[in-house]
């Protein structure tokens, strides 16, 4: 028995001594790795990589950047289940044990003594977070000792539901997914809290191998691991029996979800992505910014299904191209037509499509994934063979003079009779934009930069500089106004010739009718786009007054001509410059500035970027600089009445004038201006009433030729017309109130001068009031219309405007 007891005090001894041995090389471990290990305090702070996510003004997402997927959830936000389910796959005792589970490391050490191989193991929820915040994914018993030490500092530090917190934020999960909601949205796409049972628990089985256990890539191993975690649920008690087995009897229901994007609006996301990089770098990706724009869904909604109709309206005019593609022979097998479809994306609104068959109704097309349809001959009719845009082949007679078997073609779905349907569509080589202002601040409502922004990303709202024709005459008329003359000043609307030795010839420019009408009114001339009357005034005025005038209107006189041409509108201006000129017409004579982002908040931050735009303030007084008014308050550069008489002229070129055909829209509160270019180039509609601009824009990239008749009013004016008739719904018909000193009197047409009891047709016109007629007339016009001043020696170039 004694060598019994010497063996029993051996092990005793031994025992202390080790453990003695343990603590000290723990001990040594610790004061050698504690050096480097990080500070754990600002964990309370960290902040997540989140990505930029882009709003409209009423909260719907626009757009999201960033390679990681991140929606960051507070502990409660959590749901409960989801809790459960990962304390089941990765922790069982994590509200137990002290941020290291020795069981589980004791179990590892035994598995190294055993084999000789290092293998991951007793890592517990807080070792993980430690890990995945601070320490590299790397096995080494270095990395392994700094994350057992740095867990047990983080449980001194932190609550346990803030180290859960933490790593159901940060976890990996696959497909660019970090935390539970990112992981909802990216395989189900819905909130965290509408998950069922099944697809909690697949999420739940992804930290051990988010590629290995992926429902997408390898289902089978997912199902397992889903499994396992509901076996284990069922184990602990989290789930009875009945949940277990519905839940395991479940098929996958996981699928690739990408950003809810609820606002199709990508020329205003990239618009919004390229400031924020310019004000964060690139922490503007990860930097958890949320940015609240000024777009209006609704109106965003509007404003894209408007322009893509104008510009597929203008194709069906101008004839069909033909197919995209021809495959011959046509393929058989399904698998063969969905490659052939594989490369070719929706463009708006446009599907790519394979005809089949062709019969004397109709033909039969393929949409790809198994859905085929009927191509009624009804909707090919419209497609006589494109030649140029002035001129197009007979008209079909049949299917088979459009389309043939083999043909990969574009479709999109119409409503006709109350029947959704499929017409036959092309990718438009016209261009066109949209923009819509709040002219009481500049908010910008919608903007619409092409017909599918990832067909081309060039936006031509703020980008390309055209000529807006006869848009630019409403600035020249308001210099008018402001230099004395009327609504009913007389003009002479007759052929004239410039002299320019720079050019091969004389100017000769002409009205779009090649017509001439003789003395004429200036609202006549404005409401039916009279060029000679428009140059014979910017000639009267003085090339120069007009520019210091149109400069209130927000644009460079430096960037303008400075010759006769500027009355047709040669200069080369962005549509976004036009609806901010515009904007000052509508708000009463206010200049406001364009602005698009409201708000920039960032997570764990608040607000840190708050638009604090110059509002109108129609009955405050003048803003005055040292009360501070100056900062919040528009500034006033058009004189109200001046405004009041714009306003009213440029209301009959929609009551009966170049734009009559806005009459359909039933309002007395509209106002505008259409505008062409020379040889139909740019065709424009810029139009507003008190709440709203909106600015419409049709042309080539390259200025080629519209075609003959492809005015502003035909060309454009449809788009803000679709635009304004959704975006106007709800807003009051209410015209401009008369100012003070306007005064309403009744004229003759043919004179301008004040009608007598005898004068037949006379009309009412309003009037400064110093300006009525038989007042004292004022600076550059006589009482009976005519124009006094000598012609200058002017340059133009040779342009020729029309609308």
């Amino acid at each position: 028995m004694k060598w019994l007891l010497k063996i029993v005090k051996f092990g005793l001894i031994l025992g202390i001594v080790g453990a003695f041995a343990a603590a000290a090389a723990l001990a040594a471990a610790y004061y050698y790795l504690e050096p480097d290990l990080p500070d754990i305090n600002n964990l309370r702070d960290v902040r997540l990589q989140v990505p930029l996510k882009v709003y409209s003004s009423d909260d719907k997402l626009i757009a999201e950047f960033g390679e990681k997927r991140r929606n960051p959830l507070t502990y409660d936000q959590i749901p409960e289940r989801m809790i459960q389910a990962f304390l089941s796959a990765e922790d069982t005792n994590f509200f137990e044990h002290p941020g290291v589970d020795y069981r589980g490391l004791l179990r590892a050490g035994v598995q190294l003594a055993l084999t000789g191989k290092k293998k991951q193991g007793g890592s517990t929820i807080t070792m993980q977070v430690a890990r995945n915040f601070y320490l590299s994914s790397q096995k080494t018993y270095t990395r392994k000792l700094s994350e057992i030490f740095l867990a047990l500092r983080i449980e001194k530090e932190l609550s346990k539901k803030e180290i859960l917190e933490l790593y159901l934020n940060k976890i990996y999960l696959g497909q660019r997914a970090y935390g539970v909601g990112a992981a909802a949205r990216v395989y189900y796409g819905k909130p965290v809290e509408e998950l069922d049972l099944a697809q909690t628990a697949m999420i739940a089985g992804l930290p051990k191998a988010p590629s290995s256990f992926n429902p997408l890539a390898n289902p089978p191993r997912a199902i397992e691991r889903r499994n396992y975690v509901l076996g284990r649920m069922l184990e602990l008690g989290y789930i009875n029996r009945a949940e277990h087995d519905a839940a395991t009897a479940q098929p996958i229901s996981a699928s690739r979800y990408a950003p809810d994007i609820e606002v199709d609006a990508p020329y205003i996301a990239e618009m919004v992505r390229a400031d924020l990089v310019e004000r964060f770098g690139e922490d503007a990706y990860t930097g958890g910014y949320s940015v609240r724009t000024t777009v209006k869904s609704s109106d965003q909604t509007a404003a894209n299904r408007a322009v893509r109709d104008a510009l597929d309206d203008y194709g069906e005019r101008h004839g069909y191209y033909g197919a995209e593609a021809q495959l011959d022979p046509v393929p058989a097998e399904q698998t063969a037509l969905d490659a052939a479809l594989a490369d070719r994306p929706t463009v708006g609104a446009l599907r790519a499509a394979i005809v089949t068959a062709v019969d004397d109704k109709s033909a039969a097309i393929y949409l790809g994934g198994g859905k085929q349809a009927v191509l009624d001959f009804e909707q090919m009719k419209w497609a006589h063979t494109f030649i140029d845009t002035d001129r197009r082949g007979a008209a079909p007679k049949k299917p088979a003079d459009v389309v043939k078997p083999g043909d990969l073609i574009r479709v999109r779905q119409i409503e006709v009779k109350q029947q959704v349907t499929w017409r036959l569509a092309q990718i438009p080589r016209v261009a066109g934009a949209l923009i819509a202002l709040d002219p009481d601040d500049g908010a910008i409502r919608a903007l619409v930069g092409g017909y599918d922004f990832y067909q081309s990303k060039f936006n031509r709202v703020t980008q390309a500089k055209r000529q807006p024709g006869s848009g630019f005459k409403a600035f020249i008329y308001s210099a008018a106004l402001e230099n004395g003359f009327t609504p009913a000043s007389l003009i002479n609307d007759a052929p004239v010739v410039f002299e320019d030795a720079s050019l091969e010839g004389d100017w000769r420019p002409e009205n779009y009718s090649g017509k001439f009408f003789g003395p004429t009114r200036l609202r006549e001339a404005l409401t039916k786009s009279r060029n000679l009357v428009s140059i014979r005034l910017l000639r009267s005025m003085g090339v120069d007054a007009a520019l210091q005038h149109i400069a209130k209107f927000g644009f460079n006189p430096d960037e303008l001509p400075h010759n006769l041409s500027l009355a047709l509108g040669s200069a080369d201006v962005t549509p976004l410059q036009m609806a901010t000129g515009y904007a000052i017409l509508a708000n009463g004579g206010y200049r406001v500035e364009p602005y698009l982002i409201e708000r920039i908040e960032q997570d764990g931050v608040g607000v840190v970027y708050q638009a604090e735009p110059k509002r109108v303030c129609h009955d405050c007084p003048p803003p005055v600089e040292d009360d501070g008014s100056a900062q919040t308050q528009a500034p006033r550069v058009l004189d109200e009445r001046n405004r009041y008489l714009m306003y009213s002229m440029m209301q009959d070129v929609i009551r009966r004038g170049t734009a009559t055909k806005a009459r359909e829209l039933g309002r007395k509160d509209l106002a505008g201006k259409t505008g062409t270019t020379n040889d139909q180039r740019d065709a424009w509609f810029n139009g507003f009433n008190q709440r709203l601009v909106a600015n419409a824009w049709v042309g080539f990239d390259d200025n080629g030729k519209l075609g003959r008749g492809e005015v502003g009013g035909r060309a454009a004016l449809p788009a803000w017309m679709d635009f304004m008739r959704e975006a106007l719904k709800d807003v009051p018909d209410i015209e401009p109130k008369m100012p003070e000193n306007i005064v309403s009197v009744r004229i003759d047409p043919n004179t301008g001068e004040k009608a007598t009891g005898s004068t037949e047709g006379a009309i009412f016109e309003v009037f400064r009031e110093e300006d009525a007629p038989g007042a004292a007339t004022g600076d550059g016009a006589l009482g009976d219309g005519s124009i006094t001043r000598p012609a200058p020696v002017v340059s133009p170039p040779p342009t020729r405007d029309l609308f």
